[in-house]
């Protein structure tokens, strides 16, 4: 509202677009007819759309959070290039980045997670980012703003909530001025990451060659240089190689040559002189499979994989075998992904609190022989951790807990 009514004042040509996700009955309702009148009163355009938003996030096996979150960014950009506007505002605040960074951190991220939320991504704008949501909503009161608050906003039910309403209080506790030095901290680590980044770029360029199509980066110089594991991660993060991955293979540099690890497309290969990245030659069974559809069967190897959501209930059992696994769906960010497990995989097993496994270590308790070995495929969340050595072992973190609403099995059985 605060937005808009600055949209107005500035004398902008501007639309307003609203989604009404229908998650609140007559509340979402009477959410629209707000935004409508509003459009009316400042002579803005108005879009307004509504989703199945639940219908959407059951057919893709996502959150209804995350449901929503895709639907609204797919038709504000529809609306944008429909309607010929240059940009999407939104009205994200630096409490948002504040709540952004948190989250992160509680996940765990290197330093692009650190950043907060983007003033700008493209077409895509966030003009009151400079300001803290209290200083928004005194702007509200003293303009006599009306607004409505989403009353979904008040439930610690949702991860960001937990943060706004737990976490930051008692870190203003500690400073006072959070937002303030918060937007502070978020613009000399953007500054502070642009030049490492311009540093290593340089130091990447002195040092790395190219011998008929395979990358070759040499070993001595950086054994002399300062954090030489980040180095090389720098580099190889671009072939698909993890920081786990990297930090796996630098500890192989004082051992014997052939040491290798492999990402999606490309492997690298620890020689006597140089680390090797090459694009891999795949095989039809080396391919990735993308999970995009939950109601499909997708083979691996001799087996299928199939996949169900269920509403958890105080009844509901868990089948004790080897060939389903279970997962909290709120956890997971799609889509999913299966694919060869490479040498340098870890993840969390199952029972296991705190301690990570390497999958190869995993196959060696499982005293698997080499064929065996060959054939096993991992489950992949979005953000790439391991959440299932397929038919072995799932992951610890994405276990189901008495918090759980909704429930994701994926299931394998033998081809017909």
């Amino acid at each position: 509202m605060v937005m808009a009514h600055l949209f107005y004042q500035a004398g902008l040509s501007a639309g307003i677009a609203h989604c009404n996700f229908g998650l609140r009955n007559k509340e979402s309702d009477g959410d629209e007819l707000f935004v409508r009148q509003l459009a009316e009163r400042y002579g803005f355009p108005v879009f307004v759309t509504r989703f199945d938003t639940k219908k959407f996030a059951k057919e893709h096996g996502i959150s209804t959070q995350m449901a929503a979150r895709n639907l609204r960014y797919h038709w504000f950009e529809e609306v944008r290039k429909g309607e010929n506007y240059d940009y999407v505002a939104t009205a994200h605040h630096v409490n948002d980045s504040i709540e952004t960074v948190i989250l992160n951190l509680a996940r765990g991220t290197g330093l692009a997670g650190l950043h907060g939320i983007a003033v700008k991504n493209q077409y895509l704008i966030r003009p009151l980012l400079f300001a803290s949501r209290q200083e928004i909503v005194n702007f509200a009161v003293e303009h006599q703003l009306t607004f409505r608050e989403d009353s979904s906003n008040s439930s610690n039910h949702y991860k960001r909530n937990l943060i706004r309403h737990e976490v930051v209080p008692v870190l203003k506790q500690l400073n006072p001025a959070l937002e303030k030095t918060f937007a502070t901290t978020l613009t000399r680590i953007k500054a502070a990451e642009a030049l490492l980044e311009n540093s290593l770029n340089e130091w990447q360029d002195e040092v790395v060659e190219i011998q008929n199509g395979d990358l070759l980066i040499p070993i001595e110089p950086l054994m002399y240089l300062p954090e030489p594991v980040y180095r090389l991660w720098f580099i190889l993060q671009h072939y698909g190689f993890s920081y786990g991955q990297v930090e796996d293979l630098f500890e192989s540099v004082d051992g014997i040559s052939g040491k290798q690890l492999q990402s999606a497309c490309y492997t690298v290969l620890k020689d006597r002189q140089s680390f090797i990245v090459s694009e891999r030659k795949r095989e039809n069974t080396t391919e990735e499979l993308i999970i995009e559809d939950l109601k499909g069967t997708y083979p691996i190897n001799d087996l299928t994989i199939s996949f169900e959501t269920i509403i958890k209930t105080v009844h509901f059992e868990f089948e004790k075998a080897n060939t389903i696994a279970y997962f909290d769906i709120d956890r997971l960010i799609f889509p999913l992904v299966i694919r060869n497990w490479v040498l340098g995989d870890r993840f969390f097993p199952f029972g296991m609190k705190g301690k990570s496994k390497k999958v190869s270590d995993l196959l060696i308790d499982q005293k698997l022989n080499l064929n065996q070995k060959k054939k096993i495929k991992v489950l992949l969340n979005g953000n790439e951790d391991i959440i299932w050595v397929i038919g072995l072992r799932s992951d610890e973190r994405y276990k189901i807990s008495e918090n759980t609403k909704e429930i994701l099995t994926a299931r394998i059985s033998h081809s017909s």
